[in-house]
């Protein structure tokens, strides 16, 4: 059992939903109110989540954030 998965049994399912996210696109919106964070979440532990944007790796420590939304990938459709 890896680290991650160590996490996950210890938490409990509650915490199943960010793990699902792991290499999706993202919307983080802070409690504090400040511009919404858009990135791909590449690592979690139990405190923080680590996002990959446009602009560099950002750490959002987890009781910061208040929403979490995934950016629907548009579909492509093949003619």
């Amino acid at each position: 059992m890896d680290e991650e998965e160590m996490i996950i049994a210890k938490t409990g399912e509650y915490h199943d939903f960010i793990p699902k996210l792991k290499g999706k696109k993202v919307i983080i919106r802070l409690v504090s109110g400040a511009q919404p964070i858009t990135g791909t979440i590449e690592a979690y532990n139990p405190y923080e989540i680590h996002l990959q944007t446009t602009k560099g790796q950002i750490l959002v420590f987890k009781h910061a954030i208040a929403t979490i939304e995934i950016v629907a990938e548009p579909k492509i459709q093949v003619r």
